[in-house]
């Protein structure tokens, strides 16, 4: 049996895809690393060197979704994450308001939404690029001016950077939303999540690098850096096991007459995953927690009104990722949106009135209360799908408390960033196996393992 690896690129229509996708992958890349014009690169490259020992867990931490960008000031500095959170504005604005959801689901009205929430977007990352404003400021107070433009009276070179520095953010968040809606379209895979995908992927070798160095120089311990790789394994497993567990409802459809057609019984399933939300929650929840975050941390100290720098400092001191207080929020956020999510995508009603209207019947439940079990069935599947989530999530935090790794390190072998790396990677094999199957070729996976002479 050929090897369904070079198979792919037998298969035009794939080849294209994937190429497309390698294409546009590359450029954000490129844009990860292009920084805002008016930085000196040299001046943050020593900034960055400077406080590499110490580590800064915020900036850390925003880095993480941006591949590097954020500490680089590179025109994708604020990643594709604006966009994300008002997304989530956006469906909780469905919720509050009737009308705006009536207007959703109208003619048309699924493209006014999207216009709106391009909208907002760019309101979003206004606002964030003002937080990039004071981050460079408070570079500035640490004795390093990474501005190129020369000093003017009042410091007023700041505001110069300032208008510059929220036009080329704004601009390169909104060509990342391009850029995903392009992927998802003409390539493989959901481009929002492959954007952030291959930023938290292009993360790997710098973490890589910095574990060798910290063995090598007797800051890690070996035993615990193998301990600490068998865990990752272990999580990885688990994690791949939970997104592909399934509870199946069983659904029996009488004969029906349609037209001058008739169609006979069938028995069929409703597949309900342990997961049903995915990764949704952990990047809603990342989200929320990151806005204010980047906002009051780098506002803290560098604000003329020293109120507003107080507040700002007790806010990022308080959502410190690594603090008990940012864990709690965390979790319970997580489990908020397990639950919000599951009902936006899986609404019991709805999928009990196409039941009823196609004359089907759950064996065992009787027709009007299809809802309620259904529902019974979601929230108890929901419940331990979003603690174990929340458990996955915590862990780059029980890494750095317990075995002392950096930060960089840790927030790779577990948490937002695992879980979004196998989400994506099984999303993304899945519509492989379904291009490949489409075109009579065999699929990647054969019971669970790769298919191939030589894998």
């Amino acid at each position: 049996m050929a090897n369904p690896l070079i198979g792919i690129f037998r298969v035009k229509e794939l080849r294209e895809r994937i190429f497309f996708t390698s294409l546009m992958l590359v450029v954000f890349r490129i844009g990860a690393v292009l920084p805002i014009p008016g930085i000196n690169a040299r001046v943050l490259s020593a900034y960055i060197l400077a406080e590499a020992n110490s580590g800064n867990p915020i900036v850390d931490y925003l880095d993480l979704f941006a591949g590097g960008a954020f500490s680089n000031f590179s025109v994708f500095m604020l990643g594709i994450m604006p966009y994300i959170s008002m997304s989530i504005i956006m469906q909780l604005l469905l919720i509050v308001f009737p009308s705006l959801k009536k207007i959703s689901q109208e003619e048309g009205g699924r493209k006014k939404i999207q216009s709106y929430q391009r909208l907002g977007t760019v309101g979003v990352c206004i606002i964030q690029a003002f937080a990039v404003i004071q981050y460079a400021r408070y570079i500035i107070n640490r004795g390093y001016n990474v501005l190129l433009f020369p000093s003017l009276p009042g410091g007023r070179e700041i505001f110069l950077f300032g208008f510059i520095a929220i036009v080329t953010v704004t601009t390169g968040t909104m060509f990342l939303m391009w850029v995903g809606e392009q992927i998802t379209r003409r390539g493989i895979g959901n481009g929002i999540s492959l954007l952030i995908f291959a930023g938290i992927v292009a993360r790997l070798p710098q973490a890589l690098y910095e574990l060798g160095r910290g063995v090598r120089n007797g800051d890690l311990n070996l035993v615990s850096v193998i301990v600490v790789f068998v865990v990752f394994v272990a999580v990885v497993a688990l994690v791949v096991f939970e997104q592909q567990g399934q509870r199946k409802i069983q659904v029996n459809y009488a004969k029906r007459v349609v037209g001058r057609r008739m169609y006979g019984a069938q028995n069929t399933y409703i597949p309900f995953k342990i997961n049903p939300s995915g990764v949704i929650p952990v990047i809603f929840a990342s989200t929320i927690l990151t806005f204010p975050l980047q906002i009051a941390s780098n506002m803290s100290g560098s604000m003329p009104w020293p109120w507003l720098s107080t507040v700002s400092l007790v806010v990022s001191q308080a959502l410190n990722p690594r603090g008990p207080l940012y864990n709690i929020l965390y979790v319970l956020l997580i489990i908020f949106f397990a639950y919000f999510y599951t009902q936006v995508s899986l609404n019991p009603i709805e999928i009990a009135k196409q039941i009823r209207e196609n004359g089907g019947s759950i064996p065992g439940i009787r027709t009007e209360r299809i809802e309620e079990y259904l529902t019974k069935i979601l929230n108890r599947i929901v419940l331990p799908g979003s603690l174990y989530l929340a458990l996955i999530a915590v862990t780059p935090t029980i890494i750095q408390l317990v075995f002392r790794f950096p930060s960089s390190i840790s927030y790779l072998m577990g948490g937002t960033s695992l879980l979004i790396l196998v989400g994506v990677d099984l999303d993304t094999m899945s519509q492989v196996e379904g291009l490949l199957k489409m075109h009579h070729h065999d699929g990647l996976t054969r019971r669970g393992r790769l298919r191939g002479r030589n894998l």
